[in-house]
């Protein structure tokens, strides 16, 4: 888990673009290094975020918390501020799309023979 985790400089960088801070009262800015280490860590394993290890807290707060922070542009914000940084100069993203056909996602359907068919192999 720890090969995923953001660096001291790595978290220095982008703390500033976070909402909530972890010195004010209320839970604005608790646990942001942590919920911020659950992102890669769920990208990381392509899994669930009911499969997310509880040390990172709640699957179901760190979903909504997520949630939120994409509504409200976070992660937008602090991608345009990182993408100008001379050290992202050469970052990758790599994404892959598999189509899956309709039968084989849980759509109705399937194959459908004609009667005559269905009696002929019986």
């Amino acid at each position: 888990m720890s090969r995923r985790k953001l660096t001291d400089e790595q978290w220095d960088r982008i703390e500033v673009y976070l909402p909530g801070w972890a010195g004010r009262p209320g839970r604005s800015g608790v646990d942001n290094r942590l919920f911020v280490d659950a992102i890669p860590w769920m990208a990381g394993n392509a899994t669930h975020w009911r499969d997310l290890p509880e040390v990172f807290g709640k699957w179901t707060a760190v979903h909504a918390r997520f949630r939120r922070w994409s509504h409200a542009g976070v992660w937008e914000r602090m991608f345009h501020a990182m993408a100008d940084t001379p050290d992202f100069e050469y970052v990758l993203i790599d994404s892959t799309i598999s189509k899956v056909h309709a039968d084989a996602s849980g759509a109705k359907g399937g194959l459908k023979l004609p009667r005559s068919v269905v009696r002929a192999a019986a």
